[in-house]
């Protein structure tokens, strides 16, 4: 028999549907750290993303039981636009209790070992870049912060990213180009010297 944690994502979800839970938990590792760095990139709040990285993964387990999930090979793009339409909810919640979330956390989402050159200054420099391009990113409007994280740290396809969230190709190619060109003003603004290519 096949090595389980070689099979596809749609095997696995046939695997789980005939009643081997262990096939989901696989789905849940690979998936897992993708989609809360993605619900808490967007969230801002450890808490608030944990509650929705777990509403994600039970969402999915009802629509999958109820056989209402289509085998067509994209199971990443389902369950990251199941989580982006709890965000969604999220905000919309909060919006209607006049809520708002401050929370600035130290997490660096874009630590890389690919960004050191080898010095420690070179380090220092690039970590002070990240800290500015993600003070940047952060004061985006929700949905152009949403497009660029999707597009630079979690490499998807502008076509990958129309459908998670729902719009055209367009209209994430529009996000994305209004986004750099805010985070450009902003950066002029505070006097950050970026190159937003």
């Amino acid at each position: 028999m096949e090595n389980i944690k070689m099979m596809t994502d749609d095997a696995l979800v046939s695997l789980y549907l005939k009643g081997n839970n262990s096939a989901f938990d696989i789905l849940l590792d690979r998936y897992k750290d993708r989609l809360y760095h993605y619900i808490y990139f967007i969230v801002r709040s450890r808490e608030v993303a944990e509650d929705i990285f777990q509403e994600t993964f039970v969402k999915a387990i009802v629509t999958l039981q109820q056989g209402r999930y289509q085998c067509d090979g994209k199971f990443s793009a389902w369950i990251t636009r199941i989580a982006h339409n709890l965000v969604i909810d999220q905000f919309r919640q909060e919006r209607n209790e006049n809520l708002i979330s401050n929370d600035e956390s130290e997490i660096d989402l874009l630590n890389s070992a690919s960004l050191a050159e080898g010095t420690i200054e070179s380090q220092m420099v690039n970590d002070q870049v990240m800290k500015d391009v993600r003070a940047l990113v952060n004061e985006l409007p929700d949905c152009q912060r949403e497009v660029v994280y999707m597009r630079y740290y979690q490499d998807l396809s502008f076509k990958e990213i129309a459908d998670i969230t729902g719009v055209s190709i367009n209209t994430a190619l529009g996000r994305m180009r209004y986004a750099i060109l805010n985070m450009r003003r902003i950066a002029a603004e505070k006097n950050v010297a970026l190159a937003l290519e």
